[in-house]
């Protein structure tokens, strides 16, 4: 009978608590982004504009037939526009603000975002600010390349953007009538 070759180790520690996270950048600092959060990292793609909402809600985009929302991660941030280079993609994530069970939709204009990495969530510390006008910033960890800083996508929208974005569903007819 043939000999088995061993089974891998399982995996233990810190390296049983990896995760994926998608780097991108806002100007010189570094972020990242849960891939747990991330469907699809899409190549730029063209805007219809949305009157009345933030200069940072670059508009409307199809994706496979359905019209999302997109959010300029850089203006958000007070940064300016993102580039508009190969570098800068289109990421897709569920959002699901305050904790609803529901799942929405939503195009983040990311730069430089062309790295993922492994991080263990724990390594993430508390970033010691109260940013009330950024809650979507999470806590920071520091790397070989110095620090990075976790995005929340929950947090991203207050809630008087996320009315303009999502409309709220309709209401169920009663009896099944209109």
């Amino acid at each position: 009978m043939p000999e088995l070759a061993p089974s891998p180790p399982a995996a233990s520690g810190a390296a049983a608590r990896r995760r994926l996270y998608l780097l991108f950048r806002i100007g010189a600092d570094r972020y990242a982004l849960d891939a747990a959060d991330v469907i699809e990292v899409l190549a730029m793609r063209a805007f219809k504009q949305v009157p009345g909402v933030p200069a940072w809600v670059v508009g409307m985009f199809d994706c496979r037939g359905a019209a999302l929302p997109a959010i300029d991660l850089s203006a958000l941030a007070g940064a300016g526009t993102a580039a508009r280079v190969t570098s800068t993609r289109l990421a897709l994530v569920r959002y699901r603000p305050g904790g609803e069970h529901r799942e929405r939709l939503l195009g983040l204009v990311l730069e430089q975002a062309t790295e993922t990495v492994h991080y263990d969530p724990a390594a993430f510390r508390p970033a010691g600010l109260d940013t009330p006008q950024a809650r979507y910033l999470g806590p920071v960890l520091s790397d070989a390349q110095g620090m990075v800083q976790a995005v929340r996508v929950a947090e991203l929208l207050p809630e008087s953007v996320r009315a303009l974005l999502f409309a709220p569903e309709p209401a169920p007819a009663e009896g099944g009538r209109p």
